[in-house]
């Protein structure tokens, strides 16, 4: 069996970035920032993204390319590296990718992990924490272990989650704290760790079948799935997207689940299993975001009509 790779006690001289996503982006920017010495950053293929379909690079690849830093797509490529260089650490953001353990063997990593371990293990911690209603979420500053964030954790702190924060105002708020966090622990090197204690959880990948709007469901439970991205629904037999929405206390009981319980020419409200929610902004099929008054315009509801 290989074992991992000494972490540095007195600090890091030189790092080896993976990572791929926007969020990831801030900690690679603040690593330069602060002077210290990014060997190599290695992230995910190039692939497509966004809603043309384009192939392009990642964020992190875009970054690391202005900063001037060599991009490989290669985890293997860090090998070599690891001979080379003295005091060399593998710092991981949202690199998309495990790290196999030949690789752990002669290269230490950390992992910055955006909830309180283990709970919401996995791909998706930030996600998950909002859809299912936790009130705090977290950053964890891990080791990177052969099994899936199963590491022993350098530092945590946690990070209260608000009824208004959506995905992007709750990693906003998470990586403020973890830059700060990984900042620090770079530059000072790497005490005995503690074992991860407490209920596991995994923090699935979000499917479409997330975010698909049932009406019978509660409205918090609704406004949460709206509050990740993505949330959606049909209306005459077109796909709809609700891009933001807000709660609205009202006696639904006379109406059926995810029928239009009140209309006007700027607002709407739909029933659901336990009272109303009221749309904001929407994404009609094919369009782009719109305020619910512009989509009212054309949209040809009345009261009869019944989302879902």
């Amino acid at each position: 069996m290989n074992s991992l790779a000494p972490l540095p006690i007195a600090g890091a001289t030189s790092v080896v970035f993976f990572g791929t996503p926007e969020v990831a982006v801030p900690h690679l920017q603040a690593l330069v920032a602060n002077d210290i010495n990014v060997e190599l950053v290695v992230t995910r293929p190039d692939a497509r993204r966004g809603r043309g379909g384009e192939i392009s690079p990642s964020p992190v690849k875009i970054a690391a390319q202005k900063l001037g830093i060599r991009v490989s797509h290669e985890v293997n490529d860090v090998m070599t590296l690891a001979n080379e260089t003295q005091n060399l650490l593998g710092v991981v953001v949202a690199f998309g990718e495990l790290i196999s353990v030949e690789v752990l063997s002669q290269v230490p990593m950390i992992n910055v992990h955006f909830s309180l371990l283990p709970r919401w293990r996995g791909a998706a911690p930030v996600e998950r924490a909002i859809l299912t209603g936790d009130s705090k979420t977290g950053v964890c500053i891990m080791r990177v272990v052969e099994k899936l964030d199963e590491g022993e954790i350098f530092d945590r702190q946690e990070v209260i989650i608000n009824a208004s924060d959506d995905l992007n105002s709750l990693r906003i708020k998470l990586n403020e704290v973890a830059v700060k966090m990984l900042l620090r622990i770079v530059k000072i090197g790497f005490d005995r760790g503690i074992a991860q204690t407490g209920e596991v959880s995994y923090a699935k990948k979000i499917q479409t079948a997330d975010l698909l709007i049932d009406w019978q469901g509660t409205s918090s439970q609704i406004l949460r799935q709206v509050r990740v991205g993505g949330a959606f629904t049909y209306v005459n037999g077109r796909r709809l997207k609700i891009v933001r929405a807000h709660l609205m206390s009202k006696d639904s009981q006379e109406f059926k689940n995810g029928q239009v319980c009140e209309l006007s020419k700027s607002s709407c409200l739909i029933a659901s299993g336990d009272g109303a929610l009221a749309i904001e902004v929407v994404q009609p099929e094919g369009k782009s975001e719109m305020s619910v008054e512009e989509w009212l315009r054309g949209a040809r509801l009345d009261a009869k009509t019944i989302f879902g």
